[in-house]
């Protein structure tokens, strides 16, 4: 008979087990754990223990099986960066704020990513102890983009630099860009690129570097990229700069205000997000009420 490798003591074992006792587990519930076909309920058990209780939504659910690895969700981000989210967290990242058709449409180009805010500083920390994973600089130790966290929300972030975007300056370079499109932060860029290679081992942006929407203390243009063995690396110059190994990065905008009831006017329309953006009060009620704002909306455009 083959030995089983223990990782509990016995004493935690049963400290477990009347945990689960307590919390409604009968012998009827416990032999259906046991006749699991391939484990799957206890797996399942253990993976709602790994992701501090979260479960996915529909929509949630449905997300990932359009993008595939193309994918980092919440569980993602516990697993990688050990975020633990907050409940009003979890609620603010229930709905996806793009369409099936908009994710069918980018799921091999794009990376759907569940963004929570953690800063360039922050992330850099938080992965320190696995393999090296950013180049050894600290120019940008007292930036502040460095140390903006960035709003949580749901990104649709494009997987390589905007077409034909080398060699053209800043200005150049957002001309590239559509009407739905937007270029990231450093912040964002960063979660995504380090996050991806966490949990897929693909390397993005290996060999090439794409700006970002942020300026340095010294008025240049951030930049991201050439992520091969030597790690993440994060440099600056002057938006006027143009170099073969410099393109621009880009996300799809997310510009939905959903509204269960329609016919409202602009002007009613912008007093109403006026009140509830500028009242906490009034915020909390919205959030809980039939209308959803998504935090996309409020970071491309305040």
């Amino acid at each position: 008979m083959k030995m089983v490798s223990r990782s509990l003591t016995v004493h935690k074992e049963h400290e477990i087990l009347l945990k689960l006792e307590n919390a409604g587990l009968n012998d009827k519930l416990a032999q259906k754990v046991i006749n699991s076909k391939d484990n799957v309920l206890a797996k399942k058990v253990v993976a709602l223990i790994q992701n501090n209780g979260f479960m996915p939504t529909t929509t949630q659910r449905r997300a990932r099986e359009i993008m595939g690895q193309n994918f980092f969700g919440i569980e993602e981000a516990i697993r990688h960066f050990g975020i633990s989210p907050l409940k009003r967290q979890f609620t603010a990242l229930a709905e996806i704020p793009f369409t099936e058709g908009v994710l069918k449409k980018y799921k091999d180009t794009h990376i759907l990513v569940a963004v929570f805010p953690l800063s360039l500083i922050q992330i850099r920390s938080k992965v320190a102890e696995k393999e090296k994973l950013f180049y050894e600089q600290d120019w940008y130790s007292e930036e502040k983009f460095a140390h903006k966290k960035g709003r949580l929300n749901w990104r649709l972030i494009r997987k390589t630099p905007v077409d034909n975007s080398i060699n053209k300056n800043w200005s150049e370079q957002q001309s590239l860009l559509k009407q739905d499109e937007y270029t990231p932060t450093v912040q964002t860029m960063t979660y995504t690129i380090i996050g991806h290679y966490l949990a897929t081992g693909e390397r993005l942006f290996e060999r090439i570097y794409v700006r970002c929407n942020d300026v340095s203390s010294d008025g240049g243009r951030a930049y991201v990229g050439n992520f091969f063995s030597d790690g993440l690396n994060v440099r600056n110059f002057w938006g006027g700069f143009r170099n073969d190994s410099l393109a621009v990065a880009s996300a799809r905008k997310s510009l939905s205000v959903k509204l269960k009831y329609s016919g409202l006017n602009q002007s009613i329309l912008i007093k109403f997000l006026y009140k509830i953006l500028t009242n906490h009060q009034a915020y909390d009620q919205f959030r809980q009420s039939p209308f959803v704002i998504q935090h996309t909306f409020l970071d491309q455009w305040s």
